[in-house]
This record gives structure tokens, C-alpha cells and sequence, in this order.
């Protein structure tokens, strides 16, 4: 009798619906389009208690009769969360349940209370590095999904009234801003922009940084340029030396006989007369023929 009645008993709680609570606090967490419905859990000592969940779109409340449409990957599953990301497809209101399931008994549905439109999604600004890379300013941004782009906010500092916009509408890599000038600060400040919503995020914190190298590339143009004052002080002396002989040749060049040319006798003679009381010399000039001048050229 006692086992009899222990069987009829439990038989009682696992087949009738009402006997089994519905879930309970059901609610919805959604940040950055990201949807996940979650319950507390149904407890039944010694049993494994399993979930259904389901939604309901505009569509189906208007044209499909209000009819439920089940999540397939949410289907008698153990967890008391389900991401709903990929069924919340418009920005609609939806209505969605859950029930639970212990062998063949089944819960009533738990319905969440009110409508849930993606559009009140919690957005948050993007994760963001801000580079300096020489001269070159970047901004390396969290890839969020396809449905999100980015408005990016730079400036020099001390003068946000000059505050430059730029729009990323895809990820892929670091993004490069502007070009930066030495000394000064740049800084830069992200939010994002979801267009299927119409919404945007606050702004990120500031980050600023510095053009880098600046201060090795002016101690490397100095020493360039000492090195080459150090060079034309050594080799201007010998240009302006080697350039004054170039000149020397060129306009006064040197003639030089050929040895044919050459006579090794003086071509003249000065005769002085015997006499010293003489009061005029004779001088005597011994003239050579051109032809012959030319035949000793010759040889």
C-alpha cells in the first residue's frame, strides 16, 4: 500500500501541468545588440528540470493568428538563459515565454511581462587604443559586429574648437587619423552608432598621446648636419686649391717647345768691336732659313 500510494503520488506531480511552477523573474538582458532571456530556475528535488522558449513577433500577433514561434537552439535545454540575438531580427516589439519540463510533465508558460524592442538595447562606448606611430596618429577600435559603426572625435590639445570628425564603418584594422606635428598632445574619443536602431552610445574617455621620435630624429638631423660641416670644412680648401689650378691652366697655359724646337747655341752673337775708343758695335744676327727651320721641326 505504501509503495502504491508513493507512485500514484508521484505520478500526480509529473503529469498534471499545474502541479509543475511555471518559470519565474523572467526577464531580458540586451547590450550592444546582444539579447539573452533569462528565468530562475524551477526546482524539483532528484530531477533534471528542462526549458522551452518561445517569441512572438509583430507578424505573428498581426497576420499568423498569434501564433509562437519555438527557439530551436533554446529547447529543452538545462540553462536558465537563452540568447535570443538571432530571433530579434526587427525592431519590433516581441513578446516571449518559457516553460518547464520534468520527464513527461510540463509546466505552464511563463510569460515576460511587458513587450521587448531591440531598440532599448544598452549601447556602450568601444574599446579603443589610441597610437602614436612616429608622426602618424591611430586609433585601434573593438570590433563589435557588422552592425555597428563608429564616430571618432580628434584634436590637438588646447584646441577642441578644431575638433575633427571621422566615421569607421568597418573594422579591419587600426585606422589612421591625421598626421601630427611635434610637441603638442592630440587626443581622441570614440562612440558608437548602430543604424538598424538609430541610436548611439556615449563617448569613450579621452586618450591623448604624442608624436614619438620626435627628439631622436632632431638630435639625428644635427648630427647629419655637423657631419657635413666637418666634411666641407676639410674638403673646401682643397677644392678652392685644386679649382685656382684648373683656372691657371685653362686661361694661362704653359707653352712648351718640342725638343726639335730647341737650339742649344744662342741664336745671336754680340760682335764687340776691337777697339775700345770704338763708338759703334756691329751686331751680327745669324739668321736661319725657314726651310730649314722647318726640316729640323721634321726630324
Amino acid at each position: 500500500i505504501f509503495f502504491l500510494s508513493f507512485f500514484f503520488l508521484l505520478l500526480g506531480i509529473l503529469g498534471e501541468d499545474a502541479l509543475l511552477p511555471a518559470p519565474q523573474n523572467i526577464s531580458i538582458l540586451s547590450t550592444n545588440m546582444k539579447h539573452f532571456l533569462t528565468w530562475s530556475p524551477v526546482i524539483v528535488q532528484g530531477e533534471t528540470v528542462r526549458y522551452s522558449v518561445e517569441f512572438q513577433g509583430e507578424y505573428e500577433r498581426e497576420y499568423a493568428n498569434e501564433s509562437w514561434i519555438p527557439i530551436c537552439e533554446c529547447s529543452l535545454i538545462t540553462a536558465t538563459v537563452c540568447n535570443i540575438t538571432d530571433d530579434i531580427s526587427a525592431t519590433v516589439a516581441y513578446n516571449l515565454r518559457v516553460r518547464a519540463d520534468v520527464g513527461v510533465g510540463r509546466s505552464e508558460w511563463g510569460t515576460l511581462e511587458g513587450f521587448f524592442n531591440r531598440i532599448t538595447t544598452s549601447l556602450t562606448p568601444p574599446l579603443m587604443k589610441v597610437i602614436a606611430d612616429g608622426y602618424h596618429l591611430l586609433v585601434e577600435l573593438e570590433d563589435m559586429g557588422p552592425a555597428f559603426q563608429f564616430c571618432v572625435l580628434y584634436w590637438k590639445k588646447g584646441q577642441e574648437s578644431r575638433m575633427q570628425r571621422k566615421v569607421v564603418k568597418e573594422v579591419s584594422s587600426v585606422v589612421h587619423l591625421d598626421a601630427m606635428e611635434a610637441g603638442p598632445d592630440y587626443c581622441v574619443k570614440a562612440q558608437t552608432y548602430v543604424e538598424a536602431i538609430n541610436r548611439s552610445s556615449s563617448f569613450s574617455q579621452t586618450q591623448c598621446v604624442r608624436a614619438q621620435g620626435g627628439r631622436s630624429v632632431w638630435l639625428v638631423t644635427a648630427l647629419i648636419s655637423s657631419a657635413g660641416f666637418a666634411v666641407a670644412a676639410l674638403t673646401l680648401p682643397f677644392l678652392t686649391w685644386k679649382t685656382s689650378k684648373v683656372f691657371q691652366y685653362s686661361c694661362c697655359p704653359v707653352a712648351v717647345l718640342p725638343e726639335t724646337l730647341k737650339v742649344s747655341e744662342p741664336p745671336t752673337q754680340l760682335i764687340l768691336c776691337g777697339s775700345e775708343e770704338a763708338e759703334q758695335c756691329d751686331l751680327t744676327v745669324r739668321v736661319m732659313p725657314s726651310e730649314e727651320v722647318l726640316r729640323l721641326w721634321i726630324q
